[in-house]
């Protein structure tokens, strides 16, 4: 019995170093398009056309110049081919039919964001990269996974050198197939919420557009299960934090200006800011009319305008005074936003109810909550702001 299991164990590794010991030489020709040719393990003699070069390797290989779509297209399935597992009958049919319809999108979407994407076709990291995004669609054929992972890999692309980013969405890559669409709806909401800043929402109404736009696509997905937060944390998206923050906390430093209640126009007066009530710096109150306010959403907006004025350091303090002078409290910022938009309330609740106000994302976190956000959002602001 054990000679035999013995043997049966010599087989399967020999199966399995098979296709590792095998090659198949390229050789480049004149036009620049290569042709990969077929040989023995045992002959390992290559050749090559003037001014071509010859290269061995385990797989095949394809290096093609001055490529253009219907070139990376046919790169993109032979990649395909050449790599994924044998399976029999109509799978092997779905398999295939599956990795041509997301190599599709991939080459659409990269043709109408970075054409000048195409040149990279024949490098062997992004290959890899654009196998992991065939090989995981042809698995599941989940179309939402599909755009997830198209969005990764066009953005990989935009950074051809290995750096940071790059590193980032190879790992992204890998990582989006284990993850269900109510946890990538968690981490996007958390990262827009706490990581990013829209400095263009000057009233209530341009932040309900936000909202409505970047919040409420993921509302209806979200999920307050531990074992979901416990399952982000494994796959490397993030850590569950001691420390908390509340969304009501969250909103108030990074809006300011949007959830203060004013004060009454004597009370410049009253604290000595020599500029008077210039409207430069105050204007009426977003939530009382009566009152006014400072004019700025953040304290860096209002850092800037004070600089760009010249205003003197006295008057600084005293107007940084009246900024966080009668803000909202917790309750009072819930009820607006609220009030605002009604599937509010789902959010604070899974915000409050969640690890979600624990939650920190890491860079690969950030860059699965970017992809969709921009998948279901529309534009957003490059990967590199919060990747560097």
């Amino acid at each position: 019995m054990r000679v035999s299991a013995a043997r049966e164990i010599r087989s399967k590794i020999s199966r399995f170093l098979a296709p590792l010991l095998a090659y198949r030489p390229v050789e480049t020709s004149g036009s620049g398009r290569s042709r990969i040719a077929e040989s023995s393990s045992a002959d390992q003699r290559q050749s090559a056309s003037d001014g071509g070069t010859a290269l061995q390797a385990g797989r095949d290989i394809s290096i093609i110049h001055g490529m253009n779509y219907a070139d990376t297209k046919q790169v993109a399935l032979d990649v395909f081919r050449s790599n994924f597992y044998e399976l029999a009958g109509l799978a092997k049919q779905e398999a295939t039919a599956r990795a041509e319809e997301v190599t599709e999108a991939f080459l659409k979407k990269l043709l109408a964001e970075n054409p000048g994407g195409f040149q990279y076709a024949n490098d062997p990291g992004f290959q890899h990269a654009l196998y992991t995004v065939q090989k995981e669609h042809a698995k599941t054929g989940d179309p939402d996974l599909g755009d997830l992972l198209v969005d990764l890999l066009v953005d990989r692309t935009k950074y051809p050198q290995r750096d940071f980013v790059q590193i980032v969405l190879d790992e992204s890559l890998s990582t989006a197939p284990k993850l269900t669409e109510a946890q990538l709806a968690d981490i996007s909401v958390i990262f827009l919420l706490r990581f990013t800043r829209n400095g263009g929402l000057g009233n209530y109404d341009t932040f309900g557009r936000h909202l409505d736009q970047h919040v409420q696509p993921f509302v209806s997905k979200l999920t307050k299960s531990q074992a979901s937060f416990q399952h982000l944390e494994f796959s490397g998206c993030g850590s569950i934090a001691v420390t908390e923050i509340l969304l009501e906390e969250v909103f108030r430093r990074t809006y300011a200006g949007l959830f203060v209640k004013g004060f009454d126009p004597q009370e410049v007066v009253s604290r000595g800011v020599t500029l008077g009530l210039d409207e430069r710096i105050f204007v009426p109150s977003l939530n009382d009319p009566t009152k006014i306010q400072v004019r700025a959403l953040t304290t860096e907006q209002l850092e800037a305008t004070l600089e760009q004025l010249n205003i003197g350091l006295e008057d600084r303090a005293r107007i940084r005074g009246l900024f966080e002078y009668n803000a909202m409290t917790p309750d009072e910022i819930r009820a607006r936003c609220v009030e605002l938009r009604p599937y509010m309330a789902e959010v604070f609740d899974f915000w409050s109810n969640s690890a979600a106000k624990n939650f920190t994302l890491t860079s690969v976190g950030i860059a699965l909550a970017h992809a969709n956000i921009k998948r279901l959002a529309g534009e957003f602001a490059d990967l590199a702001i919060w990747i560097n």
